[in-house]
């Protein structure tokens, strides 16, 4: 049985971590050099580091963060936001990440995925996709921070961001995101059967019965989550322990 994953989520703005709600009306939650030490301690098999303005201020990723975080914790980390070059990826590889999300760069060039699987090998390179549905069953890819729609359906962008190299998705749904209402079950399991990657479940996760739910209705591979990991809202080993115990299979927690 393949292993799931339980990932705490890290936006970035400023060099401090924040929490908002449908990517707006954001809380400080924190500094993240010390969050990721704590999380590394509880058992997170990942961590996601977000840069979530490095976008929209058109400004380079807050490098030093990265550096700071890659000194003090064990476990596997990627890091996104304002990604536009192979020479931007270079430097947060370098600077101590195992990988590297790309988003809005992706999609205004997508050869970008072509050009970073190719040099650092697809494992590197994760599609950091935010959907928000405009139908029924139907998902656009919102860029710039979740402020404009790219008119590309999600489910064709995943499958062509996959065929270009990307080897993981991690997949956020602007309309659960903060509101722990549960994740979007239907367009994870949509995405996740489109493609042949891993697929990370974001936005919605507010109780333990939510993940698991992601993981067998929503065929996910990993689940992401924020506040409730900031705000001791719930801890990692006492997820998992409910996982392992509704037959999802975990690492064990520390």
């Amino acid at each position: 049985m393949i292993t799931k994953r339980i990932i705490p989520c890290l936006d970035m703005t400023k060099a401090k971590v924040v929490k908002g709600i449908q990517f707006i009306n954001f809380r400080d939650a924190g500094d993240p050099v010390v969050l990721a030490k704590k999380y590394d301690a509880e058992g997170a098999d990942e961590l996601t580091f977000l840069d979530i303005t490095a976008t929209t201020e058109n400004r380079p990723i807050l490098l030093d963060v990265v550096t700071r975080t890659a000194k003090e914790i064990t476990i596997p980390f990627s890091v996104g936001g304002g990604i536009r070059s192979i020479s931007d990826m270079r430097m947060i590889l370098r600077a101590g990440a195992d990988k590297v999300s790309v988003n809005t760069g992706a999609v205004i060039h997508p050869s970008l995925i072509n050009d970073c699987a190719n040099a650092f090998g697809s494992q590197c390179v994760v599609l950091s996709l935010d959907a928000k549905q405009i139908a029924p069953r139907r998902w656009n890819v919102f860029i710039n921070g979740g402020t404009k729609d790219s008119g590309l359906s999600a489910i064709d962008w995943a499958k062509e961001a996959t065929e270009r190299g990307a080897g993981e998705i991690l997949l956020t749904s602007i309309d659960q995101d903060g509101t722990k209402k549960g994740f979007d079950l239907e367009l994870t399991r949509q995405v996740s059967r489109a493609v042949n990657v891993p697929i990370i479940a974001s936005g919605g996760g507010g109780t333990k019965k939510d993940f698991l739910d992601v993981f067998t209705k929503g065929e996910a591979d990993a689940a992401l989550a924020a506040s409730l990991f900031h705000f001791n809202e719930l801890s990692i080993p006492e997820l998992k322990t409910y996982l392992a115990q509704g037959g999802v299979s975990v690492r064990e927690a520390i």
